[in-house]
């Protein structure tokens, strides 16, 4: 048996381990996916404490080598339930097999909703093709970028970028904004904002990295405009079903809770993007990582 068996191996799921770890726990992680979340996949990360430039890879890489160094178990296996036994412990199921945990900390992360292109192009990547402007827009200071979307993820990453792009231009599926009106109301005021309203961008063009990007616009037609990135804000879905028994989910299916990271569960916990919160960031994460794995270990020793 586990003291603490983290779900999910981004930057909140390794810090975890990485609090539980010094605090003398024996920890095993579980990844369904890739090793580092999210931001393993970002070309730079710039906006962490201390940190002036690094990969997002080199960044994950260096949390898992931290974090099996001081001995986790990592396992590549999609975690499909928690379990609470009457002896107070827990069983944490996978695809493949079980195990017993103390406390268990949910890590899973959420997934950008991508946009569905006519060819499906999800090669440009991070070559042009982004879903945080906040981890990314700052690439591209004083050239002109696209945002696609229309609610407020959209309307927050087109007011950030106009601040240091020359020109934004925002597509929008619809004549209008499903964001908070203060938000339409500043964007409506940037001279250097543009909205292209009832157009629904279907192709991403360019060999190794963005040239362009093909719409089509409110009459039917089919149109190209050069640009070298697009960020596109259209959602982001949290995969927290498996886990509804011990922890409330709110409507978008985030684990309901506060800063302390704890679920109505004792004993479950939960770090970083798929629990409520305001800001999802690396910084964020990390800190959710720190709160719920100390927490996770003052449980134990309660027990």
């Amino acid at each position: 048996m586990y003291d603490i068996i983290v779900i999910g191996a981004g930057a909140a799921g390794m810090t975890s381990a990485l609090y539980a770890l010094r605090n003398g726990k024996t920890v095993l992680v579980l990844e369904g996916d890739s090793l580092g979340g999210q931001i393993a996949t970002s070309p730079r990360l710039e906006n962490f404490p201390s940190v002036k430039s690094i990969s997002g890879e080199a960044f994950a890489d260096n949390l898992f080598e931290q974090i099996t160094d001081l001995g986790a178990e990592v396992e590549i296996e999609k975690a499909t339930g928690i379990e609470k036994r009457a002896e107070g412990d827990f069983v944490v199921h996978t695809e493949y097999r079980a195990y017993e945990a103390k406390s268990v900390i949910v890590a899973a992360g959420v997934r950008h909703k991508h946009l569905k292109t006519r060819e499906a192009r999800e090669d440009l990547v991070g070559k042009g093709v982004y879903y945080c402007a906040v981890c990314d827009g700052p690439f591209y200071k004083g050239r002109e970028v696209a945002v696609v979307g229309d609610a407020n993820s959209a309307l927050q990453y087109a007011l950030l970028l106009s601040g240091y792009c020359k020109k934004v231009y925002v597509y929008t599926l619809f004549d209008k904004f499903f964001g908070d009106a203060s938000l339409v109301k500043a964007l409506r005021a940037k001279d250097n904002v543009e909205v292209r309203p009832e157009t629904n961008v279907v192709g991403f063009l360019g060999d190794t990295e963005l040239e362009a990007i093909e719409y089509t616009d409110r009459d039917g037609r089919l149109c190209r405009q050069e640009i070298p990135a697009v960020f596109i804000a259209i959602g982001q879905e949290p995969d927290n079903a498996a886990f509804a028994n011990v922890a409330d989910l709110d409507e978008a299916g985030y684990i309901i809770a506060d800063e302390s990271c704890k679920t109505r569960t004792p004993g479950v916990f939960v770090a970083g993007d798929c629990r409520t919160k305001a800001v999802r960031q690396v910084s964020t994460a990390v800190a959710d990582g720190a709160i719920a794995a100390t927490n996770a270990s003052l449980y134990i020793e309660s027990l």
